[in-house]
């Protein structure tokens, strides 16, 4: 049997770089399988909420910051048997990161909180060890082979290369029932060369609540036709709030809600990932501003930024340019861009964002206001990379 991906650990070599991929594949699990898998979500949902507990019991007790390990809860938990035992460790490294992030920079996460049944999606994550016989998680051509899963069939529209190595998988559950599988590929490359880029090669993209975003050049993209699926989800809303909870019709147009809901979500994916892909092949360098999305959102009555997807936007420009060596070039988040003149340097004492158009008094110049904007933050981006 042919193994893909190995997960032996290498010295990265002179030149190389570690770089990582994620294929994710849905699973067709038999009824078996899906049991197992649920019980390995409570388990890991258990034991997260366990180990939570009691580390906040023992520092208030002693004021010692202890993590317990999972086997220290096998024997009043038995049940903790039945499931892979590496899930169960990955749940004790995964709270330990996050305390160790928390204690870093807690001003930008958060204390660990409890999980809940009624969560959006349930995971486990398994990582792949390396044995006499061979690796414990492997891709096949028409599935995934798992400790005590065995195989879980599955739909391979991609193959990931000869040379990557598997270094872990992560197991999910939509609302929707639905099973899915990420499994993240490790492969060393050469080094991407550092690219400088030049004004002609640079871009600018404000974020714009009816367009997405609107770039230097006065450009807006072609998004995804969501409206028919929103006017269709908000219909489909209305009709169950006549329904009586609990019955089978609730239950049967709940699910169409879920499959719909994840239909938009995938329209939204996939825009995102082409848009940054066209840009990022496109541009030698992005310069965006360093908005706290959460605080930008409060102040707006157009749209739904969060729902918008700006922020996974972002995310995926910057790695994408990043494997190419280009830069994403982040711009202050109080910088005015808005009020500031792109042809004079002018910047106005206050800027409606209601106002479509607004006339510098300075040198007359009549700005479209969200192009106007996208214009200074290359400038300021620029300025602030070559400093």
């Amino acid at each position: 049997m042919n193994f893909v991906g190995r997960s032996q650990k290498k010295q990265v070599q002179a030149g190389k770089v570690l770089q990582h991929t994620t294929l994710k594949f849905r699973l067709y699990p038999t009824p078996e399988q899906a049991e197992l898998m649920e019980k390995t979500f409570g388990c890991c949902r258990y034991l997260w909420n366990q180990i939570l507990s009691d580390v906040q019991e023992f520092y208030a007790a002693t004021d010692v910051h202890y993590i317990p390990t999972p086997a220290h809860y096998k024997k009043d938990a038995p049940f903790l048997r039945e499931v892979d035992s590496q899930a169960l460790c990955t749940v004790h490294q995964n709270l330990r990161k996050a305390f160790m992030d928390f204690f870093r920079n807690p001003a930008v996460f958060s204390y660990p909180r409890f999980k809940t049944k009624k969560a959006r999606r349930d995971s486990f994550t398994v990582y792949c060890r390396e044995y006499r016989t061979g690796p414990s998680i492997y891709l096949t051509g028409t599935g995934l082979q798992m400790p005590k899963l065995g195989l879980v069939r599955a739909k391979v529209h991609r193959k990931p290369l000869h040379w990557w190595s598997l270094r872990f998988v992560t197991v999910s559950r939509t609302r929707s029932g639905k099973y899915f599988c990420a499994a993240t590929f490790g492969y060393e490359v050469s080094a991407p060369k550092q690219v400088n880029p030049a004004p002609e090669r640079t871009v600018g993209l404000n974020y714009s609540p009816s367009g997405f975003y609107v770039d230097s050049q006065g450009a807006n993209p072609d998004q995804p036709a969501t409206a028919k699926s929103r006017e269709k989800l908000a219909r489909m809303q209305k009709k169950l709030s006549r329904m009586v909870p609990g019955s089978q019709n609730y239950q049967d147009q709940l699910q169409k809600i879920r499959l719909l809901h994840e239909h938009i979500t995938n329209q939204r994916k996939d825009f995102i990932h082409k848009e940054s892909r066209r840009i990022a092949n496109a541009w030698d360098a992005v310069c965006v501003r360093a908005d706290d999305l959460t605080e930008l959102s409060r102040g707006m009555t157009q749209g739904d930024l969060r729902d918008a997807g700006y922020g996974m936007f972002r995310e995926c420009l910057r790695y994408k340019l990043e494997r190419q060596g280009k830069p994403l070039i982040l711009v202050d988040r109080y910088y005015p861009s808005t009020r500031t003149c792109s042809a004079c340097g002018h910047v106005e004492a206050a800027v409606s964002y209601k106002r479509r158009t607004w006339t510098c008094p300075a040198c007359g110049t009549v700005h479209q206001r969200e192009i106007n904007a996208a214009k200074n933050i290359k400038a300021e981006g620029l300025a602030r990379f070559r400093a």
